[in-house]
């Protein structure tokens, strides 16, 4: 008896757990439709996607050069080219509009928080472009928006590494064409339908990898500014763990090389066994030695 209701308990247990994690799941699927819904057309039956996200996605173009001569007006409204940006460092870049009530502000959130532990220094390692794709924004409103996220990354020099950027529309297109990033306009809630993505630059101005989502990883930024540098920065470690791990562009972060881990691991595991033989062969020798 009191076994099955030790049983019943359990399983009355692992239920409620089951049903938790499906509430949380249904909770998340919930959140990520808010980042984009608008409202439904007459002349669009209900539940099928809008027509304008026909014309929104991410394109990887790797290895593509930017245009390095686009023109760009920073945060205190100075023209600035984009050429300016790759003095000898790599860069992320992000494409966003300063006034998004949702989706940007979740991928510059997710990008401050994955470089906070970085042990490069923005500024003097790398730099971060963040460009808006709304022609209309002014620099104020660039320079308000770097203000929070200077004062959230909280290092001295940032102020001269993170660059808030506005421009007319052929340099922003210029720019969104060459990375392959496809946004639109919905003039119905005025707002932007776009990806939410960070892009890693060499420090030659080529696309080098692309990180979708709202949350990037610390390590695959870490990996990704080491090799987009030509390992200029790093240390001796993160070389090596760019020797176990290649970007993969499918998955948009580092996975492990299977094969060089495992040849590692093979050539590791046959020297310690010639290493546990001669010690062996010279424990023999010495008994030998002294049986003798």
């Amino acid at each position: 008896m009191d076994g099955k209701v030790v049983s019943v308990a359990r399983w009355n247990g692992r239920a409620r757990m089951a049903v938790g994690a499906v509430l949380l799941l249904a909770f998340s699927l919930g959140a990520q439709a808010q980042f984009y819904n608008p409202p439904q057309s007459s002349g669009e039956p209900a539940g099928q996607k809008p027509a304008i996200l026909n014309s929104v996605g991410l394109d990887q173009k790797l290895n593509t050069a930017l245009p390095l001569g686009a023109e760009f007006r920073d945060e205190r409204g100075t023209p600035v080219e984009l050429k300016q940006f790759f003095a000898g460092k790599p860069a992320i870049l992000t494409l966003v509009y300063y006034q998004c009530p949702m989706l940007c502000t979740e991928v510059l959130n997710g990008l401050a928080s994955a470089i906070a532990p970085l042990k490069y220094d923005l500024g003097r390692d790398y730099q971060i472009i963040t460009i808006s794709i709304d022609p209309s924004e002014t620099p104020a409103m660039a320079e308000a928006k770097k203000e929070k996220y200077i004062q959230r990354y909280g290092r001295p020099g940032a102020e001269e590494g993170w660059h808030f950027l506005t421009g007319t529309k052929p340099n922003i297109d210029a720019v969104a064409n060459a990375v392959g990033f496809r946004y639109a306009y919905d003039a119905n809630i005025k707002q932007y339908a776009h990806p939410s993505t960070i892009m890693l630059v060499t420090s030659g101005g080529r696309v080098a990898q692309y990180y979708t989502g709202i949350e990037y990883e610390p390590k695959d930024l870490r990996l990704g500014l080491t090799e987009a540098s030509d390992n200029k920065i790093g240390t001796v470690v993160d070389r090596a763990l760019l020797f176990c791990y290649h970007y993969d562009a499918t998955q948009g972060r580092y996975t492990p090389k299977i094969m060089m881990v495992m040849r590692a691991f093979g050539a590791l595991t046959v020297a310690g066994m010639v290493f546990m033989l001669a010690v062996l062969v010279r424990g023999e020798k010495k008994t030998r030695g002294n049986a003798a």
